[in-house]
């Protein structure tokens, strides 16, 4: 999992596409290193957006939550995120790995 800043410390919403994009692109390095990236925020946004954006508050967080209680490890790109430090002690909480750089994530072996 990629946790970071999204809409805190953001002013706009360019500020937070420039957030948002700062993730994907962590998750693009996490795939070319063999792992599933996946990005609550991704997940969330659109059934977000299905409602008009009043919705926020309800599914971003606990869905975020709910995925890194599934995930084996997380990626914590710097920045203020009191959302991504909840997802980090889930991880953690686990006993799954966090990573602080993409650097710090191994390589996975493919199989075939």
């Amino acid at each position: 999992m990629i946790a970071g800043p999204y809409r805190t410390g953001a002013r706009s919403a360019e500020e937070r596409a420039q957030h948002l994009r700062a993730l994907n692109l962590a998750g693009l390095e996490v795939h070319r290193r063999g792992h599933v990236p996946v990005v609550g925020v991704n997940l969330a946004l659109p059934i977000i957006e299905a409602t008009g954006g009043s919705s926020y508050d309800e599914i971003m967080l606990p869905l975020c939550l709910a995925l890194a209680e599934r995930c084996d490890a997380i990626l914590r790109l710097g920045g203020e995120s009191p959302g991504a430090d909840l997802e980090v002690e889930r991880v953690r909480a686990r006993g799954g790995a966090v990573y602080a750089s993409v650097g710090e994530i191994p390589r996975a072996s493919r199989a075939g």
